[in-house]
């Protein structure tokens, strides 16, 4: 075979050196192109090469898939005209350079299409011979995501990336809900570059790989050994494995015999351990005995006809020496497929007029002498177009649909999801990126809208190594013999919290009784042994203790630690198992009663309003009242006085005038209403003013506090030092550092002229236990202004954080947490915060309902009022106002005059009883009837 090549290349080279003598002797511009060039306008054989290790598990499968594919390609008359292809095969023989020099040694065959390599790493260096010399590189088996297409533009894989399947592995982490993986896997560019896309995807998922451990395909079982007692001393007990076929099984090997294979260890496999599976004719049971209860994924294929009718002539396939369907696994489809997308595309770039023809690169001419012939090496003219015919192809094969997207990917990239059992594998699944896991496949999905929230994700059943159905919990304490490290506050005040104890615990209080219920009621058990954290002269700083925990100077933090923002930035804390927030605790006294204290009970606005309503009512009754009603009568000045009593003596019910009209009846019984409420509430309030404890301070809360100068109190440690200078900006001089509930006492005894503080800041908590001890002769001032709680820090991603928090809402749903609190926290119950004048008092808001009821009942009876009244002043016109105008000549009459009549008139006839009214429009109607018959008696009376 390679003496056949040797003479190929012999007698190529002699024809590139005639067509340079042809060109020497004959013009230039009789010809299209330049250059040494071949080419062949109707070939009869296309050569194509193939390149792969061929004692490997997937070099197994896919020479056979290739010979078969060659051989109905060339069989079949409707593709390529005729034209046949030859296939010519290179081993790489799982080595960069051996590949390397053997893609060399392919290109010198002036192929058109390279299929090939299995190997990420081999393809990384072919890629490169592929670019420079325009030949398109077909892999079905270099599954590596940097193996981008910007980068090596005629590489084009026709399989689908490990980017696809790390994310499918993603989502069955996050479908089971662990957070932390370890990944092993081989160390090279397969390895690596999966391994990393696989952290980028749990990224998105607020997972991470905790550890990487790598290894070598060459690396004996001792390492191997080493490697994974490393890793089983970790937290975490999910593993990612991804391998080689060839070599990947010697780790579940080693952790069989480490006793790794059992109960409550996770292991899932990329599809490299389905394609060992698959390409074996009959297991070894003991070699199925060591992964029971893997998962593993699988590249999926359609069961298609297609498919079935190849897997059924696998047995008769040319090179196959055994029976059966041994040997086959998935990457012999896509290498049946690439063989066939070749075939097509290059049916479509011949018909279309393409050259396969190549010319010399200047780049590779044997310049200095070396013997390695790169000027062998030559461009295919026609790359680029038929690189561009091969992306554009559609076609249906054996591994599914071929068409590429615009990232040059395969289109509907989908795994299976598969559980080791028994002497086989069972299907729990798919894996689509149209909408991840499912239990349909992937084909019946893509007719509706995709779906990939939360709960659209299932999967069946798996059974776990150990033969357990329950999911495993996936984590942990690390193994190497230590407890985990708590660090407790040694506190020096409110040991009521935590504090330090002579027992075998070493500390006692509210938040070690909290910790320990709750790690009672975890499922497993938590070794643990307490560190005190401090000197117990003073109290410790608590961002330190967290810093600490977050250095891994300790394993968690328990005490009163409150959640703040900085904090919760570098560790990780529990549910809060307690409220708390910051409060300012004042000196406060009596307040001293004020002659004017019957004025406290309503706010300015709301005198106003209500002495307005008074008259206004008032003006209301007296317009309804005074046409038909003598005691609403009299002189102006009677009148204007009558509305002004009638107006205030109705807040006493003590108002002699009697209502007549039915309009006026209705103002005044809302009216009263309303007053019986205003009453009602003015008396109640003024009770309250005058009965109960006034207490006042000359802090009236955080923002008085901050506009003054006088120093401030707070506990040693708190986190209340950063808030008050950084968040509120008050200067660090006014902060005064107070150790216990004693000098908190003698702080504000003392005040700030006397060396003390005018108020304390700490949190709601202490402040409680404070006033407690104090038999309450202090109070808080204003409102409590940060909101927060006590929480157990842990480090970042620590899972026990996430169980110890349902294990604090169970003891608060179980009412443990406030026995706790009865226990050590129990204080007298008094008035915590002084009373607030301007909150006590009643406001506007109280009562505009009333007053809004009562204005528009006004509004809408004087409008009906009104209208009654002009409809009157129509009917109404006096016999000696009418002939006095008619004398008056229309020219000597100016407008204003007219119009002030005409006003007068109208208020003389407001003012006028209702009696009389209706007295003269009684005596006009009668006239009316008596002239109309006179005339009626004078027409008859008349001759004709």
């Amino acid at each position: 075979m390679k003496e056949v090549l040797l003479i190929s290349g012999f007698m190529k080279r002699t024809l590139v050196l005639l067509s340079l003598w042809f060109f020497i002797w004959f013009p230039l511009e009789a010809f299209c192109s330049t250059g040494n060039t071949s080419s062949s306008s109707n070939p009869k054989v296309i050569n194509i090469g193939a390149l792969f290790t061929l004692n490997s598990v997937i070099g197994g499968a896919t020479k056979p898939a290739l010979l078969a594919a060659i051989d109905d390609v060339n069989s079949n008359p409707n593709i390529l005209n005729g034209i046949e292809l030859k296939l010519i095969l290179r081993d790489t023989n799982c080595s960069g350079f051996i590949g390397t020099m053997e893609a060399l040694q392919l290109m010198e065959s002036d192929i058109v299409v390279a299929i090939g390599p299995q190997s990420s790493g081999i393809a990384h260096v072919i890629s490169h011979v592929v670019n420079e010399l325009h030949v398109p590189l077909l892999s079905f088996g270099a599954t590596d995501p940097t193996l981008a297409s910007l980068q090596f533009p005629y590489f084009l894989r026709t399989t689908h990336s490990d980017y696809f399947q790390m994310y499918a592995i993603a989502d069955v982490l996050d479908y089971y809900g662990w957070r932390e993986v370890i990944a092993i896997f081989v160390d090279d560019d397969y390895g690596r570059n999966g391994i990393s896309v696989l952290g980028d995807s749990l990224a998105k998922k607020r997972a991470k790989i905790s550890y990487k451990a790598s290894f070598s395909p060459e690396d004996p079982e001792s390492k191997i050994n080493d490697l994974l007692v490393e890793v089983n001393l970790m937290e975490s007990r999910v593993f990612v494995v991804h391998a080689n076929p060839d070599t990947g099984l010697n780790i579940f090997s080693v952790a069989k015999r480490l006793n790794m294979m059992s109960g409550g260890y996770v292991w899932i496999a990329t599809d490299w351990l389905p394609s060992y599976l698959d390409s074996r004719e009959a297991v070894d049971p003991s070699t199925m005995n060591i992964l029971q209860g893997v998962v593993a994924l699988r590249r999926y294929t359609p069961d298609t006809n297609l498919k079935k009718r190849f897997i059924s002539r696998w047995k008769n396939l040319k090179d196959k020496g055994s029976t059966g369907p041994g040997g086959f696994n998935s990457y012999a489809l896509y290498a049946y497929d690439s063989v066939w997308l070749a075939a097509h595309a290059l049916e479509v770039f011949l018909s279309e007029g393409g050259n396969l023809s190549f010319s010399n690169d200047p780049k590779l001419s044997d310049t200095n002498g070396t013997a390695l012939h790169l000027s062998s090496l030559r461009v295919f003219n026609g790359g680029q177009q038929l690189l561009q015919t091969l992306l554009r192809m559609n076609l249906s094969g054996l591994s599914g649909q071929i068409q590429f997207n615009q990232q040059r990917d395969l289109i509907h990239p989908a795994f299976d999801v598969l559980n080791i059992v028994g002497t086989g594998t069972h299907r729990i699944g798919y894996w689509s990126n149209y909408s991840h896991l499912s239990i349909v496949p992937p084909e019946s999905l893509y007719t509706k809208p995709p779906n990939i929230s939360s709960g659209s994700q299932h999967l069946y059943g798996v059974k776990w190594p150990g033969e357990t159905s329950k999911v495993p919990r996936g984590w942990v304490f690390p193994n190497n013999g230590q407890p985990l490290r708590i660090a407790v506050p040694n506190r020096v005040g409110y040991k009521e919290f935590v504090s330090k104890d002579n027992s075998p615990q070493g500390v006692k209080g509210y938040c070690i009784d909290v910790f320990e219920a709750a790690i009672n009621l975890l499922p497993y058990a938590v070794p643990h042994t307490y560190m005190l954290f401090g000197d117990g002269k003073r109290n410790p700083n608590y961002d330190e203790i967290v810093s600490q925990v977050a250095q891994n100077k300790y394993d968690a933090a328990v005490g009163d630690i409150t959640i703040v923002t900085n904090r919760t930035k570098i560790v990780d804390f529990t549910q809060p198992y307690m409220e708390s927030g910051l409060v300012v605790v004042a000196l406060v006294k009596e307040a001293k009663s004020s002659p004017w204290a019957f004025l406290k009970p309503f706010t300015k606005e709301m005198w106003f309003v209500t002495a307005a309503f008074f008259l206004f009512v008032g003006a209301v009754v007296w317009i309804l009242e005074h046409r038909i009603n003598h005691e609403f009568r009299g002189p102006p000045r009677q009148q204007l006085i009558t509305i002004f009593w009638f107006s205030f003596s109705t807040m006493f019910f003590s108002h002699r005038e009697n209502t007549v009209s039915t309009l006026g009846r209705l103002v005044l019984i809302i009216w009263l209403f309303v007053v019986l409420i205003i009453n009602s509430s003015y008396t109640a309030s003024l009770t309250s003013i005058l009965t109960v404890q006034q207490l006042t301070s000359g802090i009236q809360g955080i923002d008085s506090l901050i506009s003054s100068s006088e120093p401030i109190g707070i506990q040693e440690g708190s986190f209340a030092l950063n808030y008050l200078v950084d968040e509120l900006n008050i200067a660090m001089s006014r902060i005064v550092k107070l150790k216990d509930p004693e000098a908190y006492l003698r702080a504000l005894n003392l005040g700030p002229k006397a060396g003390g503080v005018a108020a304390i800041v700490d949190e709601l908590p202490y402040i409680e236990l404070f006033l407690t001890s104090t038999n309450c002769l202090y109070r808080t001032v204003g409102q409590e202004f940060t909101k927060s709680g006590l929480g157990f820090a842990f480090q970042r991603d620590s899972p026990l954080a996430v169980d110890l928090s349902t294990a604090i809402l169970q003891l608060s749903e179980s009412g443990e947490l406030q026995k706790f609190h009865n226990k050590w926290l129990t204080h007298t119950e008094c008035s915590i915060q002084i009373n607030q004048e301007e909150e006590n008092k009643l406001s506007l808001s109280s009562f505009w309902g009333l007053f809004l009821i009562c204005g528009i009942a006004c509004v809408l009876v004087l409008t009906l009022f009104c209208y009654r009244v002009f409809t009157q002043y129509h009917r109404f016109s006096p016999e000696d106002e009418e002939a006095e105008v008619e004398e008056i000549e229309p020219s000597r009459l100016s407008r204003r005059s007219i119009l002030s009549t005409s006003f007068n008139n109208i208020m003389d006839f407001v003012d006028r009883k209702e009696t009389e009214i209706k007295e003269i429009l009684k005596r006009k109607n009668i006239n009316a009837s008596k002239q109309t018959s006179h005339n009626s008696n004078g027409q008859a009376s008349s001759p004709t």
